[in-house]
Protein backbone atom coordinates (compact mmCIF):
# COMPACT_ATOMS: atom_id res chain seq x y z
CA UNK A 1 0.00 0.00 0.00
CA UNK A 2 3.16 2.45 0.48
CA UNK A 3 3.53 2.62 -2.87
CA UNK A 4 0.44 2.92 -4.17
CA UNK A 5 -0.19 6.16 -1.34
CA UNK A 6 3.04 7.52 -2.05
CA UNK A 7 3.24 7.56 -5.79
CA UNK A 8 6.10 8.83 -7.73
CA UNK A 9 6.48 9.54 -11.47
CA UNK A 10 10.26 8.36 -12.78
CA UNK A 11 11.85 9.68 -14.87
CA UNK A 12 13.31 6.69 -16.99
CA UNK A 13 16.09 8.56 -18.57
CA UNK A 14 18.76 5.73 -17.97
CA UNK A 15 16.46 3.08 -19.05
CA UNK A 16 14.95 4.93 -22.43
CA UNK A 17 16.52 3.39 -25.78
CA UNK A 18 14.83 4.23 -29.15
CA UNK A 19 11.12 3.57 -29.10
CA UNK A 20 11.29 2.47 -25.65
CA UNK A 21 9.24 3.89 -22.12
CA UNK A 22 8.67 2.82 -19.24
CA UNK A 23 6.59 2.89 -16.06
CA UNK A 24 8.41 2.36 -12.81
CA UNK A 25 4.85 2.24 -11.19
CA UNK A 26 3.98 -0.70 -13.18
CA UNK A 27 6.44 -2.95 -11.01
CA UNK A 28 3.71 -2.97 -8.44
CA UNK A 29 0.48 -3.29 -9.71
CA UNK A 30 -2.60 -5.33 -7.89
CA UNK A 31 -3.95 -8.46 -9.68
CA UNK A 32 -6.96 -7.06 -11.42
CA UNK A 33 -5.08 -3.63 -12.78
CA UNK A 34 -7.20 -1.47 -10.54
CA UNK A 35 -5.80 1.14 -8.12
CA UNK A 36 -5.62 -0.29 -4.92
CA UNK A 37 -6.02 3.04 -3.05
CA UNK A 38 -9.30 3.34 -5.04
CA UNK A 39 -10.61 6.74 -6.23
CA UNK A 40 -8.61 9.71 -5.53
CA UNK A 41 -8.93 13.54 -6.11
CA UNK A 42 -7.20 14.84 -9.00
CA UNK A 43 -3.69 15.43 -8.86
CA UNK A 44 -1.05 17.95 -10.95
CA UNK A 45 -0.74 17.23 -14.43
CA UNK A 46 2.90 16.48 -13.92
CA UNK A 47 1.97 13.51 -11.50
CA UNK A 48 -1.14 12.38 -13.10
CA UNK A 49 -0.11 11.84 -16.87
CA UNK A 50 0.54 8.22 -17.63
CA UNK A 51 3.40 6.85 -18.82
CA UNK A 52 3.91 7.99 -23.12
CA UNK A 53 5.82 6.16 -26.00
CA UNK A 54 8.82 7.93 -26.54
CA UNK A 55 9.57 7.87 -30.10
CA UNK A 56 12.55 7.48 -31.79
CA UNK A 57 12.56 11.37 -33.00
CA UNK A 58 11.83 12.19 -29.18
CA UNK A 59 15.26 10.68 -27.58
CA UNK A 60 17.85 12.15 -29.65
CA UNK A 61 20.81 11.13 -27.33
CA UNK A 62 19.25 7.86 -25.21
CA UNK A 63 21.40 7.19 -22.00
CA UNK A 64 22.17 3.73 -21.67
CA UNK A 65 22.74 2.32 -17.91
CA UNK A 66 26.22 0.98 -17.06
CA UNK A 67 25.69 -2.65 -16.07
CA UNK A 68 28.55 -4.11 -13.90
CA UNK A 69 30.40 -6.50 -15.17
CA UNK A 70 28.59 -9.96 -14.77
CA UNK A 71 30.43 -12.99 -14.43
CA UNK A 72 29.26 -16.43 -14.39
CA UNK A 73 27.41 -17.48 -10.83
CA UNK A 74 30.43 -19.39 -9.02
CA UNK A 75 31.05 -22.99 -9.09
CA UNK A 76 29.76 -24.84 -5.87
CA UNK A 77 32.28 -26.19 -3.54
CA UNK A 78 33.02 -29.56 -4.36
CA UNK A 79 33.34 -31.97 -1.69
CA UNK A 80 36.95 -32.66 0.60
CA UNK A 81 36.59 -35.57 1.96
CA UNK A 82 39.95 -37.97 1.65
CA UNK A 83 38.57 -41.62 1.83
CA UNK A 84 41.64 -44.09 1.79
CA UNK A 85 40.79 -47.00 3.75
CA UNK A 86 43.32 -47.99 6.23
CA UNK A 87 44.18 -51.84 5.55
CA UNK A 88 43.51 -55.12 7.12
CA UNK A 89 45.01 -57.25 9.66
CA UNK A 90 46.87 -60.20 8.36
CA UNK A 91 46.12 -63.14 10.18
CA UNK A 92 47.55 -66.46 10.92
CA UNK A 93 45.49 -69.79 9.98
CA UNK A 94 43.97 -72.28 12.41
CA UNK A 95 43.50 -74.81 10.02
CA UNK A 96 39.65 -75.09 10.72
CA UNK A 97 36.32 -74.69 9.05
CA UNK A 98 36.05 -71.79 10.64
CA UNK A 99 39.44 -70.08 10.18
CA UNK A 100 39.34 -70.60 6.14
CA UNK A 101 36.07 -68.84 6.33
CA UNK A 102 37.95 -65.82 8.17
CA UNK A 103 40.52 -65.74 5.25
CA UNK A 104 37.95 -65.77 2.41
CA UNK A 105 36.40 -63.13 3.80
CA UNK A 106 39.84 -60.95 4.65
CA UNK A 107 41.17 -61.90 1.10
CA UNK A 108 36.87 -59.73 -0.02
CA UNK A 109 38.28 -56.72 2.11
CA UNK A 110 41.10 -56.29 0.82
CA UNK A 111 39.87 -56.43 -2.77
CA UNK A 112 36.56 -53.85 -1.26
CA UNK A 113 39.82 -51.68 -0.32
CA UNK A 114 41.26 -51.94 -3.20
CA UNK A 115 38.65 -50.67 -5.03
CA UNK A 116 38.01 -48.28 -2.73
CA UNK A 117 41.25 -46.57 -2.81
CA UNK A 118 40.89 -46.54 -6.57
CA UNK A 119 37.99 -45.14 -6.50
CA UNK A 120 39.12 -42.26 -4.35
CA UNK A 121 41.79 -41.33 -6.18
CA UNK A 122 39.46 -41.06 -9.35
CA UNK A 123 37.10 -38.96 -7.13
CA UNK A 124 40.20 -36.68 -6.25
CA UNK A 125 41.22 -35.97 -9.53
CA UNK A 126 37.82 -35.24 -10.92
CA UNK A 127 37.78 -32.72 -8.50
CA UNK A 128 41.10 -30.91 -9.24
CA UNK A 129 39.84 -31.51 -13.19
CA UNK A 130 36.61 -30.03 -12.27
CA UNK A 131 37.70 -27.15 -10.56
CA UNK A 132 40.45 -26.25 -13.60
CA UNK A 133 37.56 -25.87 -16.05
CA UNK A 134 35.64 -23.88 -14.27
CA UNK A 135 38.45 -21.40 -13.86
CA UNK A 136 39.20 -21.44 -17.41
CA UNK A 137 34.93 -21.04 -18.36
CA UNK A 138 35.24 -18.33 -15.85
CA UNK A 139 38.30 -16.24 -17.22
CA UNK A 140 36.59 -16.70 -20.65
CA UNK A 141 33.15 -15.49 -19.51
CA UNK A 142 34.85 -12.93 -17.59
CA UNK A 143 36.24 -11.79 -20.94
CA UNK A 144 33.51 -11.34 -22.98
CA UNK A 145 31.39 -9.32 -20.95
CA UNK A 146 34.39 -7.15 -20.40
CA UNK A 147 34.54 -6.45 -23.85
CA UNK A 148 30.73 -5.87 -24.07
CA UNK A 149 30.71 -3.68 -20.89
CA UNK A 150 32.78 -0.97 -22.27
CA UNK A 151 30.97 -1.50 -25.75
CA UNK A 152 31.60 -3.82 -29.00
CA UNK A 153 30.28 -4.35 -32.52
CA UNK A 154 27.70 -7.11 -33.16
CA UNK A 155 28.74 -10.27 -33.29
CA UNK A 156 32.33 -9.41 -33.20
CA UNK A 157 34.33 -12.25 -34.10
CA UNK A 158 36.61 -12.28 -31.38
CA UNK A 159 34.05 -12.07 -29.12
CA UNK A 160 32.28 -15.23 -30.66
CA UNK A 161 35.61 -17.29 -30.69
CA UNK A 162 35.78 -16.93 -27.15
CA UNK A 163 32.25 -17.41 -26.47
CA UNK A 164 32.47 -20.68 -28.44
CA UNK A 165 35.51 -21.61 -26.44
CA UNK A 166 33.42 -20.80 -23.35
CA UNK A 167 30.70 -23.18 -24.33
CA UNK A 168 33.29 -25.70 -25.39
CA UNK A 169 34.56 -25.49 -21.33
CA UNK A 170 31.52 -26.06 -20.06
CA UNK A 171 31.22 -28.65 -21.98
CA UNK A 172 34.17 -30.24 -20.63
CA UNK A 173 32.48 -29.52 -16.88
CA UNK A 174 29.53 -31.73 -18.29
CA UNK A 175 32.10 -34.85 -19.00
CA UNK A 176 33.26 -33.99 -15.90
CA UNK A 177 30.07 -34.40 -14.30
CA UNK A 178 29.24 -37.74 -16.49
CA UNK A 179 32.52 -39.29 -15.45
CA UNK A 180 31.49 -38.60 -12.23
CA UNK A 181 28.01 -40.38 -12.77
CA UNK A 182 30.33 -43.52 -13.60
CA UNK A 183 32.22 -43.30 -10.58
CA UNK A 184 28.94 -43.51 -8.53
CA UNK A 185 28.06 -46.54 -10.14
CA UNK A 186 31.18 -47.89 -9.26
CA UNK A 187 30.45 -47.33 -5.81
CA UNK A 188 27.30 -48.42 -5.44
CA UNK A 189 29.16 -51.85 -6.81
CA UNK A 190 31.13 -51.20 -3.69
CA UNK A 191 28.39 -50.80 -1.31
CA UNK A 192 26.77 -53.60 -2.27
CA UNK A 193 30.25 -56.04 -1.69
CA UNK A 194 30.47 -53.94 1.97
CA UNK A 195 26.82 -54.99 2.91
CA UNK A 196 27.57 -58.87 1.84
CA UNK A 197 30.86 -58.70 3.69
CA UNK A 198 29.84 -57.29 7.26
CA UNK A 199 26.61 -59.95 7.11
CA UNK A 200 29.06 -62.83 6.32
CA UNK A 201 31.51 -61.76 8.72
CA UNK A 202 28.30 -61.42 11.49
CA UNK A 203 27.13 -64.92 10.58
CA UNK A 204 30.61 -66.29 10.88
CA UNK A 205 30.06 -66.63 14.51
CA UNK A 206 27.62 -68.48 14.59
CA UNK A 207 29.11 -71.43 12.62
CA UNK A 208 30.72 -74.04 14.58
CA UNK A 209 34.17 -75.78 15.40
CA UNK A 210 35.91 -72.40 15.82
CA UNK A 211 38.54 -71.95 17.98
CA UNK A 212 39.38 -68.78 20.33
CA UNK A 213 41.68 -67.64 17.64
CA UNK A 214 39.10 -67.87 15.04
CA UNK A 215 36.75 -65.75 16.82
CA UNK A 216 39.67 -63.10 17.61
CA UNK A 217 40.34 -63.13 14.02
CA UNK A 218 37.19 -62.77 12.67
CA UNK A 219 36.14 -59.72 15.41
CA UNK A 220 38.84 -57.66 13.77
CA UNK A 221 37.76 -58.53 10.75
CA UNK A 222 34.45 -57.57 11.63
CA UNK A 223 35.38 -54.11 12.99
CA UNK A 224 37.37 -53.32 9.54
CA UNK A 225 34.60 -54.25 7.32
CA UNK A 226 32.50 -52.23 9.53
CA UNK A 227 34.71 -49.08 8.94
CA UNK A 228 35.12 -50.19 5.37
CA UNK A 229 31.16 -49.87 5.27
CA UNK A 230 30.95 -46.43 6.73
CA UNK A 231 33.40 -45.21 4.23
CA UNK A 232 31.82 -46.11 1.36
CA UNK A 233 28.32 -44.52 2.61
CA UNK A 234 30.11 -41.48 3.26
CA UNK A 235 31.93 -41.62 0.00
CA UNK A 236 28.67 -42.57 -2.57
CA UNK A 237 26.82 -39.48 -0.48
CA UNK A 238 29.78 -36.92 -1.08
CA UNK A 239 29.62 -38.26 -5.10
CA UNK A 240 25.93 -38.41 -5.03
CA UNK A 241 25.86 -34.44 -3.50
CA UNK A 242 28.88 -33.52 -5.48
CA UNK A 243 26.78 -34.68 -9.03
CA UNK A 244 23.68 -33.15 -8.12
CA UNK A 245 25.78 -29.35 -6.99
CA UNK A 246 27.34 -29.84 -10.45
CA UNK A 247 24.56 -30.46 -12.32
CA UNK A 248 22.03 -27.72 -11.58
CA UNK A 249 25.80 -25.51 -11.81
CA UNK A 250 25.78 -26.53 -15.63
CA UNK A 251 22.30 -26.05 -16.16
CA UNK A 252 22.36 -22.82 -14.60
CA UNK A 253 25.46 -21.65 -16.82
CA UNK A 254 23.81 -23.32 -20.18
CA UNK A 255 20.99 -20.51 -19.39
CA UNK A 256 23.58 -17.84 -18.77
CA UNK A 257 25.24 -18.74 -21.63
CA UNK A 258 21.98 -18.74 -23.78
CA UNK A 259 21.67 -14.69 -23.13
CA UNK A 260 25.63 -14.10 -23.18
CA UNK A 261 25.09 -15.20 -26.92
CA UNK A 262 22.43 -13.04 -27.18
CA UNK A 263 24.42 -10.24 -26.32
CA UNK A 264 27.40 -11.09 -28.16
CA UNK A 265 24.72 -10.70 -31.38
CA UNK A 266 23.60 -7.33 -30.40
CA UNK A 267 27.13 -6.10 -28.85
CA UNK A 268 25.48 -5.50 -25.34
CA UNK A 269 25.63 -6.70 -22.18
CA UNK A 270 22.54 -8.25 -20.53
CA UNK A 271 23.70 -9.93 -17.18
CA UNK A 272 22.05 -13.57 -15.43
CA UNK A 273 19.40 -15.48 -17.18
CA UNK A 274 16.54 -14.31 -16.02
CA UNK A 275 15.01 -17.67 -14.99
CA UNK A 276 17.67 -17.88 -12.97
CA UNK A 277 17.57 -14.64 -11.18
CA UNK A 278 14.14 -15.94 -10.22
CA UNK A 279 15.07 -19.66 -9.24
CA UNK A 280 16.76 -19.29 -5.80
CA UNK A 281 13.17 -17.82 -4.63
CA UNK A 282 10.37 -19.72 -6.55
CA UNK A 283 9.67 -22.26 -9.24
CA UNK A 284 8.25 -21.54 -12.43
CA UNK A 285 4.77 -20.60 -12.74
CA UNK A 286 3.43 -23.35 -15.02
CA UNK A 287 0.21 -21.13 -16.30
CA UNK A 288 0.04 -19.06 -19.26
CA UNK A 289 0.07 -19.58 -23.20
CA UNK A 290 1.10 -18.29 -26.35
CA UNK A 291 -1.92 -18.61 -28.18
CA UNK A 292 -2.81 -14.71 -29.95
CA UNK A 293 -6.22 -13.53 -29.05
CA UNK A 294 -7.77 -10.50 -28.43
CA UNK A 295 -7.08 -8.76 -24.82
CA UNK A 296 -8.34 -6.05 -22.98
CA UNK A 297 -5.85 -3.33 -22.20
CA UNK A 298 -8.07 -0.46 -20.80
CA UNK A 299 -7.11 0.74 -17.30
CA UNK A 300 -3.98 -1.61 -17.41
CA UNK A 301 -0.16 0.31 -17.06
CA UNK A 302 2.29 -1.09 -19.35
CA UNK A 303 5.29 -2.15 -17.84
CA UNK A 304 7.17 -1.67 -21.30
CA UNK A 305 5.81 -0.08 -24.47
CA UNK A 306 7.74 -0.71 -27.60
CA UNK A 307 6.53 1.73 -30.31
CA UNK A 308 8.16 0.18 -33.81
CA UNK A 309 8.20 3.56 -35.65
CA UNK A 310 11.81 2.95 -37.36
CA UNK A 311 13.96 -0.08 -38.42
CA UNK A 312 15.81 -2.13 -36.17
CA UNK A 313 14.43 -0.73 -32.49
CA UNK A 314 16.99 -1.69 -30.43
CA UNK A 315 14.86 -2.64 -27.27
CA UNK A 316 16.41 -5.49 -25.84
CA UNK A 317 18.06 -4.30 -23.01
CA UNK A 318 15.83 -1.74 -21.92
CA UNK A 319 13.50 -5.14 -22.27
CA UNK A 320 15.55 -6.97 -20.13
CA UNK A 321 16.51 -3.75 -17.32
CA UNK A 322 12.76 -4.16 -16.50
CA UNK A 323 11.84 -7.64 -16.41
CA UNK A 324 14.85 -8.23 -14.38
CA UNK A 325 14.07 -5.93 -11.43
CA UNK A 326 10.88 -7.32 -11.53
CA UNK A 327 11.57 -10.76 -11.16
CA UNK A 328 14.09 -9.13 -8.03
CA UNK A 329 10.83 -8.33 -6.04
CA UNK A 330 8.34 -10.88 -7.27
CA UNK A 331 10.08 -13.84 -8.52
CA UNK A 332 6.86 -16.14 -9.75
CA UNK A 333 6.03 -13.21 -11.77
CA UNK A 334 4.39 -13.83 -14.79
CA UNK A 335 3.56 -11.23 -18.22
CA UNK A 336 1.03 -10.11 -20.67
CA UNK A 337 2.90 -9.55 -24.14
CA UNK A 338 0.09 -7.54 -25.90
CA UNK A 339 0.69 -6.66 -29.92
CA UNK A 340 -0.89 -3.16 -30.52
CA UNK A 341 -2.17 -1.89 -34.15
CA UNK A 342 -3.89 1.19 -34.61
CA UNK A 343 -7.96 0.81 -35.69
CA UNK A 344 -7.50 3.40 -38.23
CA UNK A 345 -7.79 3.38 -41.72
CA UNK A 346 -10.06 0.86 -42.67
CA UNK A 347 -10.55 -2.92 -42.29
CA UNK A 348 -7.61 -3.95 -44.91
CA UNK A 349 -5.33 -1.63 -43.05
CA UNK A 350 -6.07 -3.21 -39.54
CA UNK A 351 -6.04 -6.21 -40.74
CA UNK A 352 -2.42 -5.53 -42.21
CA UNK A 353 -1.05 -3.60 -39.24
CA UNK A 354 -1.91 -6.02 -36.67
CA UNK A 355 -0.48 -8.51 -38.75
CA UNK A 356 2.96 -6.51 -38.10
CA UNK A 357 2.32 -6.25 -34.91
CA UNK A 358 2.08 -9.51 -33.81
CA UNK A 359 5.11 -10.92 -35.50
CA UNK A 360 6.75 -7.73 -33.54
CA UNK A 361 5.53 -8.98 -30.47
CA UNK A 362 6.95 -13.21 -32.02
CA UNK A 363 10.24 -11.23 -32.17
CA UNK A 364 10.09 -9.76 -28.55
CA UNK A 365 8.95 -13.03 -27.24
CA UNK A 366 12.18 -14.25 -28.75
CA UNK A 367 14.40 -12.19 -27.10
CA UNK A 368 12.74 -12.98 -23.78
CA UNK A 369 13.24 -16.34 -24.75
CA UNK A 370 16.80 -16.02 -25.27
CA UNK A 371 17.10 -13.93 -21.91
CA UNK A 372 16.32 -16.99 -20.34
CA UNK A 373 12.56 -16.47 -19.57
CA UNK A 374 10.00 -19.65 -19.59
CA UNK A 375 7.89 -19.40 -22.49
CA UNK A 376 5.17 -20.38 -20.40
CA UNK A 377 5.80 -17.26 -17.88
CA UNK A 378 4.57 -15.20 -20.93
CA UNK A 379 0.96 -14.84 -22.48
CA UNK A 380 1.14 -13.30 -25.89
CA UNK A 381 -2.48 -11.54 -27.15
CA UNK A 382 -3.66 -9.10 -29.80
CA UNK A 383 -5.47 -5.88 -29.81
CA UNK A 384 -6.02 -2.42 -31.46
CA UNK A 385 -6.20 0.95 -29.91
CA UNK A 386 -7.49 4.49 -31.90
CA UNK A 387 -4.69 6.22 -29.61
CA UNK A 388 -1.48 4.16 -31.17
CA UNK A 389 0.14 6.17 -34.10
CA UNK A 390 1.73 3.01 -35.24
CA UNK A 391 2.31 -0.45 -34.64
CA UNK A 392 3.61 -1.43 -30.40
CA UNK A 393 4.32 -3.90 -28.36
CA UNK A 394 3.32 -3.72 -24.83
CA UNK A 395 4.16 -5.91 -21.54
CA UNK A 396 2.33 -6.01 -18.59
CA UNK A 397 2.62 -7.21 -15.34
CA UNK A 398 -0.01 -10.03 -15.05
Amino acid sequence: MIFSRFRTIVVGAALLLPACSFTEEALWPTLSGEDPAGARAPQPRAQQAPSQPASSQQVAQPVRPSPPVVGAAPQPALGRSNFEPTGVTSGSATGTFVGKKVAELREELKRLQAALSQHNSLLQDLRVKMVQDSQRYHGTVAAINARLQVGTTPGNPILVQQFNSAQSELDRLSGDIGEMNRLATAVTSDSTLSAYLSESAAAAFSLSGAVDEDHKQLAILEDEVNRSVVLVDRLLKEVADDVRRQTTYVATERGNLNLLSAGVKSGEIYGASLVNRAMASAATVSSGGRSARSSDISGRRPLVVIRFDQPNVAYQQAVYNAVSRVLERRPNATFDLVSVAPNAGGVAAVAMNSTKARRSAEGVLRSLVEMGLPPNRVTVSANTSAAARGNEVHIYLR
